[in-house]
């Protein structure tokens, strides 16, 4: 070999040889040793979990699983996965099981009051899959951890002191008349889906109390996209933790499921965005009309007007990451506790016409309720609350550990296990609660409720990262309960298919819920008619 070819081997050989060329490839090859021992190290922590977690599983009775898909497969997330979960409770155990995520995640499932009070007990941050949610409501109350979430969580406790709710029974009744009103131009008899109407209706409510803002989204379907968007997202990230290779964000986001996710994230964004920026822009302008007639401080006043010790307030994006967050859980999990509350009572009439002659007794034909209403209200409130027994909003929640919990009887779960408090299961344990399946309000009657454990009903979780909207949602939907009855008789419409629930991030219908409406007076059945 000669000539020109000669002399390029020895210039890239020189080049190779020298001092910048060596301490390149010296860097390359040191960049390339540390990422193989990284991934490497990984593998080896990976490895080590998995093995010191089979371990711990040992100690629980679990029921068989699949070697690739673990237990998704025998337990879709609808009716027919949660009667297999109630058979495994009797089969294996009502307290404790491992639920396998396909080969290698497992949350360890809570379902009896001891092993949930243990969970609840604790500050632990919520679950892994919370982080799925990250992208839509930011670091907001419900995905917030440590230092943050305790901050937050003390600024905006005053927006739930009872003195900011008194005025909003007055809003909750304004906005159920919207959906009275709606329904009185409908025809005898007409059937109506629940889920759709009572939506709006929460939505409508929301709206006015946490932006002060009045709109007409009942009535004009403006805020269509915003439900829709809502309820697409809860779905997407369903779909997302029960499928484990869209856990990496690298991965997700390159799928169609991925980009419709940042697609339904803008829509909700823009909707909050332009709530806010509108409250800024009265607020700089002066008082407006709006702002001296409004005679209560909704939950944009709270965080505008929250302050650290030190006088530090809440960012721009902290505070839009707050409202995503009221928005969806103050509209999506009470609309599910209307729904399913008045599809409960339309199934049992008898329970039914003993709500309505106490709302008649109480309201003696009045259109808006107060606050002095709402402890006068008790038969309404054991039937809502044996509705959120049976069907709660929010099926389960997760935490994951950042140290050793260890249950009452003695065995433990690691730190950096995933474990969740399964509200739905421990709502229709066996052990807890005779005949389960059974709607009976008197369930939760004084006199059958004051034994009962203090984690056997718990709706909207309990301890320190309880839902921090328990009374406001419970309010609502005593007030929409209370005023519809007075105006109509319910009635199933059996033409179409019966409730099959899905159990997403709130638990919903599947094809809704169809009831029928007749107005519950000759003077209400006269209007209709003429209409």
């Amino acid at each position: 070999m000669d000539g020109p070819q000669t002399s390029q081997v020895f210039q890239h050989l020189s080049a190779y040889l020298s001092p910048a060329g060596t301490w390149f490839h010296l860097v390359g090859f040191t960049c390339l040793a540390v990422l193989v021992v990284h991934l490497l190290a990984r593998l080896v922590q990976f490895v080590s979990w998995q093995v010191k977690m089979r371990d711990t599983l040992k100690q629980f009775t679990a029921p068989p699983k699949h070697w690739l898909f673990g237990h998704l497969k025998a337990l879709p997330n609808n009716e027919e996965g949660f009667q297999t979960r109630l058979e495994w409770m009797k089969t294996y155990s009502a307290y404790f099981w491992p639920f396998w995520v396909g080969p290698f995640l497992v949350a360890n499932q809570c379902t009896h009051p001891e092993t949930i009070r243990t969970i609840l007990g604790t500050a632990e941050p919520k679950g892994m899959t919370y982080r799925f949610f990250e992208p839509w409501l930011g670091d907001g109350l419900l995905t917030s951890k440590g230092s943050k979430w305790h901050r937050n969580r003390r600024l905006l406790t005053p927006a739930f002191h009872f003195e900011i709710l008194k005025p909003y029974v007055t809003l909750f009744s304004q906005s159920t008349n919207v959906l009275i009103d709606k329904w009185s131009r409908v025809a005898a008899g007409s059937s109506v889906e629940l889920f759709d109407h009572v939506s709006l209706l929460t939505l409508d409510s929301m709206l006015k109390c946490s932006l002060g803002y009045r709109s007409d989204c009942q009535t004009d379907g403006q805020s269509a996209p915003y439900i829709r968007a809502v309820f697409e997202l809860s779905r997407l990230i369903v779909e997302r933790v029960r499928f484990f290779p869209y856990h990496f964000d690298f991965i997700y986001y390159l799928t169609s499921s991925g980009r419709r996710f940042r697609q339904q994230c803008d829509i909700v964004h823009g909707v909050s965005e332009h709530l806010i920026r509108q409250r800024k822009k009265a607020l700089q302008d002066g008082d407006t009309k709006e702002e001296k007639s409004k005679k209560y401080l909704d939950f944009l006043d709270i965080l505008l007007q929250a302050k650290d010790e030190d006088g530090t307030g809440l960012t721009d994006a902290e505070i839009r990451d707050e409202v995503d967050t009221f928005l969806f859980e103050g509209h999506d999990t009470t609309a599910s506790g209307i729904s399913w509350a008045l599809y409960h009572l339309a199934k049992h009439p008898e329970y039914q016409d003993r709500c309505r002659r106490e709302a008649e007794g109480l309201l003696q034909g009045r259109t808006e309720m107060t606050w002095e209403d709402m402890s006068k209200l008790p038969f309404i409130t054991m039937c809502i609350k044996e509705s959120l027994r049976i069907r709660p909003p929010v099926p389960s929640v997760s935490r994951r550990l950042t140290k050793t919990l260890t249950f009452p009887d003695g065995k433990y779960m690691p730190e950096g296990s995933l474990v969740s408090a399964r509200i739905m299961s421990t709502h229709h344990n066996h052990l807890i609660w005779p005949d389960p399946e059974v709607y009976d309000p008197l369930r939760f009657s004084p006199e059958r409720s004051k034994d009962r454990h203090h984690h056997a009903f718990v709706p909207f979780s309990a301890g320190p990262r309880n839902c921090i909207g328990q009374n406001f949602a419970m309010n609502e939907m005593k007030v929409a309960v209370a005023l519809i009855l007075q105006r109509f008789r319910l009635e199933l419409d059996e033409t179409k298919p019966s409730p099959f629930f899905l159990q997403q991030l709130i638990l919903r219908a599947k094809d809704g819920i169809w009831v029928k409406l007749t107005p519950n007076n000759l003077k209400d059945l006269d209007q209709t008619n003429t209409q």
